[in-house]
């Protein structure tokens, strides 16, 4: 990789660590403040709520180790990288999420078998409100950056994130209720309602990982991309075939075949193929291109590229 490859590349990491490491702070704070809400008034959806963000917390830790053993450089064992770390971190915290929409709906059809009053209402709604701001913020930037530096492992930490927030709007919906009515049942309920939203997150996190760590191509958008970038040197090329495709956490890896003129010389075969590779590196971010390249074949007549041989035949 060349200098101005691998400064872009170390700046991206270092942009991707500094996301994780907020967000590791933010939840922090929030776990304090929703066991402290908690305790206070008694309530089983922000005890949910809490319960949530700690595995939040175990997410974020995981989604950073992720990010950072991916920035390493390829070595004698992982000669293509470590980019798969990020799909795995990414495959972890969704697991994590699982988990923790089962042990909130547990908790919530415990509550509503036994009941219990809850207390101070008031504190839990302000605490709540605090909580949804924060995590408001620390998901936004988060999904921001996983878009601009294409790192599924943040992306995975943004949607965690932001199922935090869903299930801290609920819970403020359910005090609110609690507080207009009386009713402490309309606690639990939130709960359970919480438990469904997290659950539909997870699956949703865990299939899109589990994609990544089968080799899923990469979208048609990106790959119509490619075959656009190939075609522009139609004029030096005569066609190209077999492409595959297949992403490692941020990483892109492109194969193609190219089918190049029978009279064209190594050193402009070599030209061709270093200059598509620097164009489709321009144009999907932390690319790796792979080209196979072969001689035409007798048949002239369905060519277009400048070809001397075509040429003298017709």
């Amino acid at each position: 990789m060349d200098t101005v490859g691998l400064n872009k590349k170390r700046g991206i990491l270092a942009t991707k660590e500094d996301v994780a490491k907020l967000s590791i702070f933010a939840v922090s704070l929030l776990i304090v403040m929703k066991v402290v809400a908690a305790i206070i008034t008694g309530s089983i959806s922000i005890r949910a709520d809490a319960i949530h963000s700690i595995i939040d917390l175990s997410g974020v830790v995981i989604g950073f180790i992720g990010i950072r053993i991916s920035g390493k450089p390829p070595d004698e064992q992982h000669v293509f990288g470590h980019g798969r770390a990020e799909n795995i971190a990414q495959f972890v915290i969704a697991i994590l999420i699982l988990v923790a929409a089962g042990t909130i709906a547990y908790e919530a059809v415990q509550r509503l078998i036994t009941g219990a009053v809850l207390e101070l209402i008031t504190v839990g709604i302000y605490v709540t409100v605090a909580a949804i701001v924060i995590n408001v913020i620390v998901a936004w930037r988060a999904l921001r950056v996983s878009k601009s530096t294409d790192s599924v492992a943040l992306e995975a930490t943004g949607l965690h994130m932001l199922a935090d927030v869903w299930s801290s709007v609920a819970v403020l919906v359910g005090l609110i209720l609690v507080r207009l009515t009386g009713l402490n049942i309309f606690d639990p309920i939130v709960a359970l309602l919480v438990a469904i939203l997290i659950g539909r997150t997870g699956y949703l996190t865990i299939r899109k990982s589990l994609d990544a760590l089968m080799d899923i191509r990469l979208p048609e958008d990106e790959e119509e991309t490619i075959r656009s970038c190939v075609m522009e040197y139609s004029s030096q090329i005569v066609a190209f075939d077999a492409l595959r495709t297949r992403k490692a956490g941020s990483q892109r890896y492109i194969q193609f075949n190219l089918i190049v003129r029978r009279n064209a010389t190594i050193d402009e075969v070599h030209m061709v193929c270093d200059q598509l590779e620097q164009d489709l590196s321009n144009r999907l971010q932390l690319a790796t291109v792979t080209i196979h390249c072969e001689p035409c074949p007798d048949d002239c007549d369905s060519c277009s590229a400048y070809c001397t041989i075509r040429i003298k035949r017709h």
